[in-house]
């Protein structure tokens, strides 16, 4: 096992380590095909070489172009660290800055393979969410880290860092972007040679970025996206007896299970790879596990009659399932579900993040890396099965909806009857869980904040945990709309939960959703009480980028825009650099994410409050500015939650301006100035 000190000293070349290959019994990503040619094979293998000095590269070569044969890209496995991976203390990383030291206390955590969906791949989740493209990358990033200076910024290039430039002490310490392609490249049969190449990545949200902190995040975000389902769709806050059915147990999708637990409801999720069933059957995310239909079917019954919260793993497809679902329907008469969404990775669906319901896992797999032309088509014919078993039972009092993982856009491009007649462009039969159920939330500047404790001492945790809740319940106390009242309520509920259920999943981490205001006295309460030593490390503080202001996706995030700019990527650019210039410790823009490649643009930050009244200055600018500029961005295309927020927020803060819509001249005007 080497030492955080030798894994900061540059690639270890003399000797060279062992090639071990790829580690039995660890989770591996598909195998992919990007189709080069033998130029760009060639290609791909001179970049791969291009780390190494000239006397090692006849000796990697062949390696490197074995892996690029059989799986699809050059990951450098003889690279791949002997340390245990994980996110150690914060002061145990050797450095010359507590920015960079915190740095790499989140790069180790999205790679930890308590963490991580396939940790030799560098994936931490989604399937195809890079941290880096290979080990070579990681290993000089680390480096780099290492001999950073309050006077230096690391500059990253999708996965590659271009090197350390001079900056001053107020600028990041870290830029990174992922994926910037030109836009008329920007297509999934582009990208799987280019990443082939080496030249570019797929950083998902968090991923690429630093930020994840494992499926606690998506855990919080699927206990509010149910609680208000329930809301909405049920006209109820009591979920006991009521079934969620969904797919997916990997990455972000494992958390279902506890979500389900914690809202009060049965929640049966189906996933294809019993490994990551049981996965987080042994993590005790996941109650009981059903490897038969019948079996299944049975507990689901049981579970309703007692009204019992449970969490039910069925090891198969969920299109069997749901076709499952409907034949009990038509021969009983009995609706055993009553909401529905799906979490597979359907951002990428031909790759291995949907598996067609007519193969076996280990059969399909074998066909994706033989045949991905055969594997394709049956994958489109399993989304026209599931949309068309969903449309059956929505026929009842069900309620589906799609959960930001391009589902319907795929289930769309694969001709199945999800068509919306009269609908916008980017609306579908059944709503984004944007449109009906967080697009209110976002207009009024809640969204996804999270920090880390980087002593990585669960005393800490929990002395944040106590901060927010008395922030929160200080606002409550202090008046405020009925609207945020309820979200400033069901996040206090969720930060006692989620201590109680044992959360945490490799760095010792927090999420809830906040406005701007809740967000920056959080921020100066965690910097104040790391300044009297209640704290005893840094925090770092950063969100998803799929937030109110960080991502433009015209499938999800913005997706309830209405005046035309949802395809638009203004607010997630100039979030970015709003945040680079007004004291983020790092910041990241993304091609895709969630969504999938080409399908949007995202950024994130990471900033460390250590305390100093300098920290707790750039939390205040910079946390403002992360929020009003996507409740800004929402005001203008006509929502009148962002407005009444957006004035508010100008009332409360003299440096803030913002350009307000006026009221529009009626239909009836506009149809008789187009006529004439």
């Amino acid at each position: 096992m080497s030492s955080l000190q030798a894994l900061c000293s540059g690639l270890p070349l003399w000797p060279l380590p062992e090639n071990r290959g790829r580690q039995a019994g660890v989770p591996h990503a598909p195998v992919r095909t990007p189709r080069l040619s033998p130029a760009e094979e060639q290609l791909a293998l001179r970049n791969a070489l291009r780390y190494f000095p000239p006397d090692l590269q006849e000796l990697l070569a062949p390696e490197f172009a074995e892996e690029l044969r059989l799986y699809g890209h050059i990951y450098m496995y003889r690279f791949c660290p002997s340390i245990e991976m994980r996110a150690y203390p914060v002061e145990q990383y050797p450095c010359r800055t507590r920015a960079a030291a915190a740095i790499m206390h989140m790069i180790m955590n999205n790679l930890d393979p308590a963490v991580a969906q396939f940790p030799q791949e560098l994936v931490t989740y989604g399937g195809n969410g890079q941290v880096f493209g290979n080990w070579a990358q990681f290993w000089l990033t680390m480096s780099y880290l290492s001999q950073m200076t309050e006077e230096q910024t690391l500059v990253m290039y999708s996965g590659h860092p271009l090197g350390l430039f001079p900056s001053s002490p107020g600028a990041p310490r870290l830029v990174i972007t992922n994926g910037m392609v030109i836009p008329n490249y920007s297509s999934r049969t582009e990208y799987d040679k280019l990443f082939a190449m080496g030249v570019t990545m797929y950083g998902q949200m968090t991923a690429g970025s630093y930020c994840y902190i494992g499926p606690q995040g998506i855990v919080h975000g699927t206990v509010l996206t149910v609680l208000n389902a329930g809301r909405r769709y049920l006209g109820t806050e009591d979920l006991a007896g009521k079934v969620f059915v969904t797919s997916g147990l990997g990455g972000m999708s494992g958390a279902q299970a506890k979500a389900a637990v914690i809202v009060g409801c049965i929640g049966v999720i189906a996933e294809v790879d019993r490994a990551a069933l049981m996965k987080r059957h042994k993590q005790g995310w996941l109650m009981e596990v059903a490897d038969s239909l019948d079996h299944c079917i049975r507990r689901l019954r049981e579970a309703r009659r007692r009204k019992e919260v449970l969490s039910l793993g069925y090891h198969g497809n969920v299109v069997d399932l749901w076709e499952r679902l409907v034949h009990e329907l038509d021969t009983t008469g009995e609706l055993l579900v009553d909401l529905g969404s799906d979490q597979t990775s359907c951002h990428n669906p031909f790759n291995g993040g949907y598996y067609p319901v007519q193969l076996g896992f280990t059969e399909a797999q074998s066909l994706l890396a033989s045949n991905p032309a055969a594997f394709k088509a049956l994958v489109q014919e399993s989304l026209r099965r599931q949309v068309s078993a969903i449309n059956r039972l929505a026929k009842e009092n069900f309620f589906f909806w799609d959960y930001g993982n391009a589902f319907l856009l795929e289930a769309q491009r694969a001709g199945a009857d999800v068509e919306k007649k009269g609908a916008r462009k980017t609306e579908f039969r059944y709503p984004s869980y944007v449109q009906h159920i967080m697009g209110d939330i976002f207009s009024q500047g809640f969204g996804p904040f999270r920090w880390v404790c980087t002593s990585g001492d669960p005393q800490d945790l929990a002395v944040t945990d106590q901060l927010a809740v008395s922030v929160l319940e200080a606002a409550i106390a202090g008046g405020v709309n009925p609207a945020v009242r309820l979200q400033y309520v069901d996040n206090i509920r969720w930060i006692r939960e989620a201590a109680r259920h044992q959360l945490v999943v490799g760095s010792q981490a927090r999420i809830l959703y906040s406005d701007q205001k809740g967000r920056v006295a959080i921020a100066v309460a965690f910097n104040q009480g790391i300044a009297s030593g209640k704290i005893k490390a840094p925090v770092v503080l950063s969100r998803d980028h799929h937030d109110v202001s960080g991502t433009d996706s015209p499938f999800r995030e913005t997706s309830n825009i209405y005046d035309g700019s949802a395809f638009c990527a203004d607010m997630a650019v100039q979030n970015f650099v709003g945040d680079a210039f007004r004291g983020a410790t790092w910041v990241a823009l993304h091609n895709g994410g969630g969504v999938g490649w080409g399908e949007a643009i995202n950024g994130g930050f990471g900033l460390v409050l250590d305390g100093t009244q300098e920290a707790e200055q750039k939390a205040k600018m910079m946390l403002t500015w992360d929020v009003s500029n996507g409740v800004a961005r929402r005001c203008w295309s006509g929502n009148q939650k962002a407005y009444e927020i957006i004035c508010q927020t100008m009332q409360e803060n003299n440096g803030l301006v913002v350009t307000l819509p006026h009221e529009v001249a009626d239909e009836h005007v506009l149809q008789q100035a187009l006529q004439s």
